[in-house]
């Protein structure tokens, strides 16, 4: 069955994202649950990939504890054992896919980092030679790497709705230069520590988004999911080659079986054919356990 707020009836929901669900925990602290569901061309899909939330989960806390050194995360814990008394009834329902977390007020802009050309960033050098203000070298194409990593801050857009690129100078506007300021830099700085910690393992990090909020106590932190299959792709380096759509451990799979698939996208979405949800579950937990070094099914038991 698929995992909705609905199972979660004795909590407080304060939302639902296109993976998460968001429940309040006591005045200062937010539990974030992820499903199975799975998005693409912002629309939701019908249909869920099995053990998706926990690699999601799983991926993030890992790469939490890799970037501690440069922000703080938004986690105070991932021990469904160590949750408050609330919590317990639905204790494993949590297991292995819920962060208990710091609520945060949010900053409205996607800070978005990018090393390679592809997505919305290949459509807007293709018509305008640039990316986010960045002007880029002639010549181009689809799986470029990038001179060096640029910072290319988006909208938040609500579920159903697209994201849109804007300078940097407009996210300055939105938020204030010197919190727009020391965002990039801590952009630009995890994405620099993630592609080498990727490179290691024989994966290149093409793009990424990072979300950041403020506590309570005014501490800016690192929230929602990092470096996982759903918020940046990843490439395999032995076979990237520039010029066309690359092989990919993320959803990107998922995209190019809806394009091929003649999917008019003013309809409800398809439901996806079981060798696609196979094949989407294992790049999934592959790309898990290339980057943490960790056995999946050894989380699953531990979690």
């Amino acid at each position: 069955m698929p995992l909705t707020h609905e199972e979660f009836g004795g909590l407080t929901h304060l939302g639902s994202g296109k993976v998460r669900e968001l429940f309040a925990v006591g005045d200062d602290a937010v539990l974030l649950v992820a499903s199975d569901r799975i998005s693409a061309f912002d629309v939701i899909l019908p249909t869920e990939i099995p053990d998706k939330g926990a690699v999601l989960t799983g991926l993030t806390l890992w790469w939490f504890d890799q970037l501690a050194d440069l922000v703080p995360s938004h986690v105070i814990s991932s021990n469904v054992d160590e949750y408050p008394a609330e919590l317990a009834p639905y204790k494993e329902q949590l297991r292995g896919r819920s962060m208990l977390c710091h609520r945060l007020d949010m900053v409205l802009v996607e800070c978005v980092a990018r090393g390679y050309l592809t997505g919305s960033g290949l459509k807007d050098y293709n018509r305008t030679g640039a990316v986010s203000g960045h002007p880029l070298p002639d010549g181009l194409v689809d799986g470029s790497k990038l001179p060096h990593p640029i910072y290319t801050p988006s909208t938040k857009a609500p579920i159903g709705e697209h994201d849109e690129n804007i300078s940097r100078a407009d996210a300055a506007d939105r938020i204030g230069a010197e919190l727009a300021a020391e965002l990039e830099k801590l952009t630009l700085q995890i994405f620099g520590r993630a592609s080498d910690l990727a490179a290691e393992r024989g994966i290149l990090l093409a793009d990424t988004k990072f979300e950041f909020g403020h506590d309570p106590a005014g501490v800016l932190r690192l929230g929602d999911e990092v470096l996982t299959p759903d918020s940046s792709r990843f490439w395999p380096a032995d076979l990237w080659s520039p010029g066309g759509a690359q092989p990919s451990f993320d959803k990107q799979f998922i995209r190019d079986y809806l394009v091929n698939s003649g999917w008019d996208r003013d309809t409800p979405a398809p439901e996806l054919p079981d060798d696609v949800v196979v094949s989407t579950r294992a790049r999934y937990v592959e790309a898990y356990e290339r980057l943490t070094g960790i056995s999946f099914d050894d989380y699953l038991s531990t979690s």
